[in-house]
């Protein structure tokens, strides 16, 4: 009876979220831990079976910095965004085109849905300019999308599960390095996306960062405003990204704690709902 009950409260939100699209980032302990990672791709699959859109955005980020290591290059972030050379670039987009993404798209048709892999230059999907860090600091080749190409993703999922790794190229053809969860939300907001969700490896956003127990749960756009400029670290561009697809008409942001089974359904299919939700207005 239990499991009946879980099924009959999900029911409401299976029907509220028929036909929608769920851009979902993709990293941290997720992506990491391989009982995780088969999760994953089960939740994704079960979203497609029940009617939803979702569409998979991924980084790489620990398995970037391990072949970076490897080869001796230097690892650097500044306000959570990766320094990048052209060298950073080359081994960024061998790590998440020519691996990562494929191990994904492999993962989602075992377990059951077709998928496609994507990356900012397939049909031109993204088209970035040169960015800075907040403080003004260069930070190299690293990407902010100025365009997202929809008609890519909207032709691909409309068979498929879409996989896109956060890299992209300007108008002159070179390549850069783009933080996954700007991809996420950037994507989100092109596509008007009813939620974006970003799986992380803390329980969402929190008061206070050391104190893992801090947990905002519910918060406005304003709030998230008022807050960037005191923060520091990965959970600024998750921030970020969530203001910038809900300024564009998503309805909400969450951002999950990845490292608990099945958060994404947790959070989707259940009145409790986990990890920090975001709204225009909270």
């Amino acid at each position: 009876m239990r499991d009946v009950g879980t099924l009959l409260e999900a029911l409401p939100y299976i029907r509220e979220f028929h036909g929608k699209t769920v851009v979902i980032k993709y990293g941290g302990a997720a992506m990491e831990d391989p009982a995780l990672r088969e999760e994953f791709a089960r939740d994704v699959v079960l979203l497609k079976y029940v009617g939803l859109n979702p569409i998979v955005v991924h980084g790489g980020g620990p398995e970037i910095t391990a072949y970076m290591q490897r080869l001796g290059l230097p690892v650097e972030f500044v306000a959570g965004l990766r320094v990048s050379s052209e060298e950073t670039v080359e081994v960024a987009k061998m790590v998440l085109v020519g691996k990562v993404n494929k191990e994904i798209v492999l993962r989602l048709q075992r377990h059951g849905q077709p998928a496609v892999g994507l990356c900012g230059d397939d049909g031109s999907l993204f088209r970035v300019a040169r960015r800075s860090a907040p403080d003004g600091a260069d930070i190299g080749f690293v990407g902010r999308i100025e365009r997202v190409n929809v008609g890519v993703i909207e032709h691909v999922a409309s068979d498929y599960i879409p996989v896109i790794a956060s890299v992209g190229a300007d108008r002159e053809g070179h390549s850069y390095n783009v933080n996954a969860d700007e991809a996420a939300g950037a994507v989100a907001g092109a596509l008007g996306a009813y939620k974006v969700v970003f799986l992380t490896d803390v329980p969402g956003w929190l008061a206070d960062p050391a104190d893992q127990s801090s947990l905002i749960s519910h918060a406005g756009a304003g709030e998230v405003r008022d807050s960037l400029g005191s923060l520091d670290g990965g959970m600024r561009p998750k921030l970020e990204a969530c203001l910038e697809a809900i300024e564009a008409g998503v309805s909400a942001a969450h951002i999950l704690d990845g490292r608990t089974p099945h958060s994404l359904l947790l959070e989707l299919f259940t009145d409790a709902g986990i990890g920090t939700k975001i709204e225009e207005a909270s």
